[in-house]
């Protein structure tokens, strides 16, 4: 699950410089060069944590000297209360860097959270459940990471990994139903290498067949009902992956796994979602930094 090191200071160190262009004017005033702090992060609420490298890159890339430990790692559960992590380092340093460093954490921890709830609601079926492309632009990377923590998958990173057919692009290429379905999903095929995967979104139960005789891998059902679900999971038996996506809720994902569905896609993963709560509270004097 691991985030590669020259991405995360790449992108930190951008939000370092948006959050304090010629550093932090507050601190600078306020507080004597010499001060030295140590502070815990606190979970207010419940949840999953991600973005543990992250948070304690904002720390070291404002101050190296700057000291984070983690007593709870990526993809473990928390209770409220709960000391996350201690820092320890320059006042000054730490106090820059809080911000950014939980902005990452909390909106990280908030997608891992809520993923954990959405596979949660998958036990005992085979459907698994995996993000999409609605993701805040910059931060993919971060936010598909913060998925798997909370024991999601993830869907094709980008435009360039799989060919995935949408209504749009139907419209397009079969000149508004014009043209046969199969017939210019077979040549769009015969373009790509034998290691492309190749997904179809379909609207309408009527569509499924024709798609089918394509021979495409994986068959997307868009906005359907549990009935329709069912009866497509039934119809296409195995000939390819069966994707449910549209409109998912979290309290419909049972009724949805249940269909016999393989995929299930939540845009609201990372699009909609709460950042969790989280806080730095510096610790009282002679207070032991989390072990």
């Amino acid at each position: 699950m691991e985030l590669d090191r020259q991405h995360i200071e790449r992108v930190v160190r951008m939000a370092l410089d948006e959050d304090a262009p010629w550093g932090d004017l507050t601190s600078h005033v306020l507080l004597p060069a010499k001060a030295r702090m140590t502070a815990h992060l606190i979970a207010r609420e419940a949840g999953v944590l991600s973005g543990a490298e992250v948070f304690a890159a904002a720390m070291r890339l404002t101050d190296p000297a700057t000291q984070t430990a983690f007593a709870v790692h990526d993809g473990e559960a928390f209770d409220a209360g709960v000391a996350l992590a201690s820092i320890e380092g320059s006042a000054r340093a730490v106090l820059q860097a809080e911000r950014v460093a939980l902005n990452f954490v909390q909106r990280m921890s908030g997608i891992a959270t809520l993923t954990a709830k959405y596979v949660a609601e998958t036990g005992g079926t085979r459907a698994r459940i995996v993000d999409t492309r609605k993701t805040t632009p910059g931060l993919r990377l971060f936010e598909r990471y913060a998925v798997r923590c909370g024991g999601g998958h993830n869907h094709r990173f980008s435009l360039s990994d799989a060919v995935m057919a949408k209504d749009n692009h139907l419209a397009v290429l079969t000149e508004g139903g014009r043209r046969d379905l199969t017939e210019t999903l077979l040549a769009a095929k015969s373009k790509l290498p034998h290691t492309a995967h190749f997904e179809v979104e379909v609207d309408h139960p009527e569509q499924i067949e024709a798609v089918l005789a394509a021979g495409v891998d994986t068959i997307m059902l868009d906005n359907f009902s549990t009935e329709q679900l069912r009866a497509g999971v039934e119809q296409i038996n195995g000939r390819a992956l069966v994707e449910a996506s549209g409109g998912v809720k979290l309290e419909r994902i049972r009724e949805i796994a249940a269909a016999g569905v393989d995929i299930i896609s939540v845009g609201a993963l990372t699009h909609s979602v709460r950042s969790l709560d989280l806080g730095l509270d510096v610790c009282d004097e002679g207070e032991r930094p989390v072990a």
